[in-house]
This record gives C-alpha cells, structure tokens and sequence, in this order.
C-alpha cells in the first residue's frame, strides 16, 4: 500500500501484466486510485500476493486479465516477454475489445513497438511504447517520468491512468519514439556514472574527504541526479538500489543495436558497457548502476 493522493477519476477497468519491482507498486498506485483492475504475472504466486494487497482480482494468462479492460498495461522484461504476454491465442490481444488500448511500459527495441502497434492497428486496438525512468523508487513513490511514442487519441486517454504512478508523462513522437527517448536516457545515465566513479575514485587516492567534496561540487556545474542521489553512496561502497547492472546491459544493448541501425558513433557508451561486463564478472550483476567504480578499486 502507499499513501499517495490521488486525483478524482472515473473507475475504469484495467489490466496490468508483469508485477516485478516496477509493475508492483505501478498496479499498486491504478488499484489505490479506485480503479478496477486485473492482474497477470508469469509467476502466478506475486499475482496472487498483489491481489492480496490491494484486492484487485488476478488471471491465469494474458488474454483472460486484458478481456473487457480499456486499458492493458504491461511492464515485463524484453522483447520476447512482451510478445509472449501480447501475440497467440493466450495473449492480450486476443481478448482485447476494439478500440481498448496496450500501454507498454517494458524497455524494449523500437522495432518491437512498430510491430506491436502494427498488430494492434490490425485487430482495431491501439498501442502505446511509454518506457518509464525513475527506478525502484520512482515506481513506489509514484513519481515514473514516462516517454511514450504512438498516436495522440490513445496517448491522451491513457494520460490521467499513467498519472497515477508518474510525475511526468509526456508524447515524444510516433510509435517506438518513446523507446527511442529512453535509449537517450540511458545513453546519459552511462556517461554520468562512469564520470562520477572515476570523479570519486580519482579523489579517494588523492586523500580527499569526498563526502565534502560531494557536497561542494554538487552546488556547482557537477550537480547532476546521479550525483545527489549515488554519489556518497558509491564511497561507502553500496550498491543496492534497484536498478541492477543486469538490466543495464539489456538496456545498453539496444542502444547500441539500433546505433548500428542509425548510424549514430556512441563510443563511450561502448566502452561502459564492457565496464558493466567487467562488474557482472566481479560478481555485480544485481547491484546498481552506480557499482561501477568497483572496478577502479
């Protein structure tokens, strides 16, 4: 449960498919603000311990959680996991009334949203790719920053739902732009933590209070999130946060398959992404973003 205030909305029927640490507490925050919602996870026992919480009703597989929703949201693990609970006979779609819209909140390919929308568009369903950044965290305190890409009516309509777990939830452009926008993201978080580590390092052998420090050059032109929120964390050498270097290199993975596409040079992304293999070797690949300066130990 959560005690956020929620703005006055019409109840609507919803269903949310995949409750890992980001779909949880994101069909936690739809449930809390009254609207009628089912649920699906692969494993059917975090279904059920959802239902418990916030007493929404669960389904044995997509098509039976998204029958007679309005809106289906999905946030499951890559591109595969989005077809397995969308497409076939189990799938979403297939019990998805005409005119009922798929929010997929999954950091997946652009190329997964075009085809999915494409699907969609053939059986008179919308699409929406509406990737969220903002962690762990952001979900429970229901303050996602969402990037959607697709067409404007559903955009606009499934708006005030995603409100309810997001502080900002904004239209990029067409379908698979919101995917796009999130490959920026992560592109800029890569850079900033591989900065700030051997920003921190390079200060801890020079003998440097770099809590101090921390606090000094944060209220300068080094200010960024990363800093505020990871930087004193990373000198004390911790590193479980939510958002682990596992899902990282899923992320930076498409980044990189799609600069092959576009033809972007992404040369120190790249490079961050073998220091995030060199920390899955060192045994991290469950701690968090910022548990890149173990390597420089």
């Amino acid at each position: 449960m959560n005690n956020r205030t929620y703005e006055a909305q019409p109840p609507r029927r919803v269903a949310f498919l995949g409750l890992g640490v980001m779909g949880h507490p994101m069909a936690g925050h739809l449930a809390s603000a009254g609207h009628q919602v089912t649920v699906y996870n692969r494993t059917a026992s975090k279904a059920a311990a959802w239902a418990a919480a916030y007493g929404g009703s669960t389904a044995a597989v997509p098509r039976e959680a998204a029958a007679g929703a309005e809106f289906v949201f999905a946030c499951v693990g890559n591109d595969e996991d989005l077809r397995s609970v969308t497409l076939g006979a189990d799938g979403a779609f297939a019990g998805m009334a005409p005119g009922a819209v798929f929010v997929d909140h999954t950091t997946a390919s652009a190329a997964i949203a075009r085809e999915l929308h494409q699907a969609a568009q053939n059986l008179g369903l919308h699409f929406v790719d509406a990737p969220v950044s903002g962690g762990q965290a952001g979900a429970v305190n229901g303050a996602l920053t969402v990037m959607c890409g697709g067409d404007a009516t559903p955009f606009e309509a499934m708006k005030p739902l995603a409100m309810n777990f997001a502080k900002a939830v904004t239209r990029v452009g067409e379908t698979g732009a919101g995917q796009l926008a999130k490959m920026v993201n992560q592109v800029c978080i890569a850079g900033l933590v591989q900065g700030l580590a051997e920003a921190i390092a390079f200060g801890q052998r020079a003998g440097l209070d770099m809590p101090q420090v921390l606090d000094v050059i944060g209220k300068g032109a080094a200010q960024s999130w990363q800093l505020d929120n990871r930087g004193k964390t990373m000198v004390a050498d911790q590193f479980e946060f939510g958002f682990a270097v596992d899902w990282m290199r899923k992320d930076l993975g498409l980044v990189l398959d799609e600069a092959r596409r576009n033809g972007a040079q992404l040369p120190v992304t790249a490079l961050v992404d073998q220091f995030y293999a060199e920390v899955q070797a060192l045994g991290g690949a469950r701690w968090d973003t910022s548990s890149l300066i173990r390597r420089l130990k």
